[in-house]
């Protein structure tokens, strides 16, 4: 199933609910865990959909593990972004107003690997993010994680 981002975007269609996501940023020598999606051929950070009975940090470390093959431990909050203006529509009909809280994470074992919501999952050096087509709601994250402050919250 395709999707489609919208960020103030006055074409946006009408989201018809919210889902509860969560992603993690996550470094390993001084690299960061990035996947290219298989709904919009962007790159991002791991993450996905909350399920009943999970904790949220439960819901991160089974979402990075089946995107990307990596364990992980939580080690603290970069934010919780919850943006109206940020629409996401799938092929199917559903349009979700975002509401997602970003974790950050230490890799503590695993194999890189590819998945179905994933294409390709690498370690990218910082110098290099600037060279991956990003969202503007994962380069915020990703710009959040890195001036390690306070979380951030919308």
């Amino acid at each position: 199933m395709a999707r489609k981002d919208y960020l103030n975007d006055p074409d946006a269609p009408t989201p018809t609910n919210i889902v509860i996501a969560c992603s993690a940023y996550i470094e390993r020598d001084g690299q960061i865990l990035m996947i290219r999606r298989t709904d919009n051929d962007l790159y991002a950070i791991p993450g996905g959909t909350h399920e009943l009975g999970e904790t949220m940090t439960q819901t991160v470390v089974r979402e990075v593990k089946e995107e990307t093959g990596v364990d992980i431990e939580v080690t603290g909050l970069i934010g919780i972004y919850s943006d109206p203006a940020h629409v996401i529509a799938y092929t199917d009909g559903e349009v979700r107003q975002e509401f997602s809280i970003c974790f950050r994470a230490r890799a503590t074992g695993g194999e890189l690997r590819e998945s179905d919501e994933s294409k390709e999952v690498l370690w990218v050096a910082p110098d290099k993010l600037d060279d991956l087509r990003m969202h503007p709601s994962i380069r915020m994250r990703v710009e959040h994680a890195q001036a390690n402050g306070e979380p951030f919250f919308t």
